[in-house]
């Protein structure tokens, strides 16, 4: 039970961070602007983690930060925190990731995993410690590492069209993700609208989207945490806009666990244009 608990709190993590959608076309002007959030993380309706995150997106280039760490009682059976990294390129109207990074410190083990892509492709990477070895693991091959996206990149929603882009259509779409160590699917379907309030920052619609997770390699068949989430039919993500782009992001994640419901919200929402042709740079851990 406890090693089951651990991978689904690292699982639906990862999901709730990475778990949303591909970039699409998007029409008209080129758009800047910058977002910084802040997070709570909790379950069965008690805190156990907080997370910040800042997005920076240019005309040609853009870049992504999430860090996050455990609180309160949480620390006490499984203490951790991580930060993930992005930045690509902004051409064609779709977001084209470049170097993708992450750390995840928990119970005094760290794991690493570093990704470098060119056109969708994953050119090198390196994950440390690497997977123990298991004949029953699904393999991952050359042909899984195409036409993939990093898991930050996924949850940037890039809406085509004129319209207004807190629409259904923002959840009509499934993304194949690669995160060094599995590459699945995540489908988004429109469920509804909604209205929130973030004590700083953002009011407004969101747009709320079912999440349908499909495991397609390095995985191991059977394994219990992946079983439940393939058969989840209750994950939601709640997508809100990013000013002065068609660009959205989750402001909301919600996961049913065995120990309770999973929530992932945004207590800090400010997003701005941003004027100037400066390049979005970050580093990669």
């Amino acid at each position: 039970m406890l090693t089951f608990r651990l991978d689904l709190r690292r699982l639906a993590a990862a999901a709730a961070v990475l778990a949303f959608a591909v970039a699409c076309p998007a029409g008209g002007h080129a758009q800047q602007a910058k977002l910084e959030a802040r997070y709570v993380a909790s379950l069965a309706g008690i805190p156990v983690g907080r997370g910040a995150w800042v997005l920076d997106i240019r005309d040609n280039q853009y870049s992504a930060d999430a860090s996050g760490a455990t609180t309160g009682l949480l620390r006490v059976f499984a203490s951790g925190k991580g930060r993930s990294m992005t930045q690509g390129d902004v051409a064609n109207g779709q977001l084209l990731p470049r170097r993708y990074g992450t750390t995840i410190v928990a119970d005094k083990k760290t794991e690493e995993v570093a990704i470098a892509l060119d056109g969708g492709t994953v050119t090198e990477f390196t994950v440390n410690p690497p997977p123990n070895p298991d004949p029953n693991r699904v393999p991952l091959t050359e042909a899984h590492r195409r036409a993939v996206t990093d898991p930050i990149t996924a949850s940037l929603i890039r809406v085509s069209g004129n319209g207004d882009p807190l629409s259904a259509d923002a959840c009509t779409r499934s993304t194949p993700i690669f995160d060094g160590r599995l590459r699945y699917d995540l489908k988004l379907a429109f469920k509804r609208m909604e209205t929130v309030k973030a004590e700083k920052g953002y009011q407004g619609r969101v747009v709320v989207c079912a999440i349908y997770f499909s495991p397609v390699a390095g995985y191991i068949p059977g394994r219990k945490v992946i079983e439940y989430l393939t058969g989840q039919r209750d994950m939601e993500v709640w997508l809100a806009p990013v000013t002065g782009t068609r660009v959205l992001v989750p402001y909301k994640v919600s996961i049913p666990t065995p120990l309770g419901l999973a929530v992932l919200e945004a207590t800090q929402f400010v997003s701005s244009p941003v004027p100037g042709p400066t390049s979005a740079s970050a580093k990669i851990p």
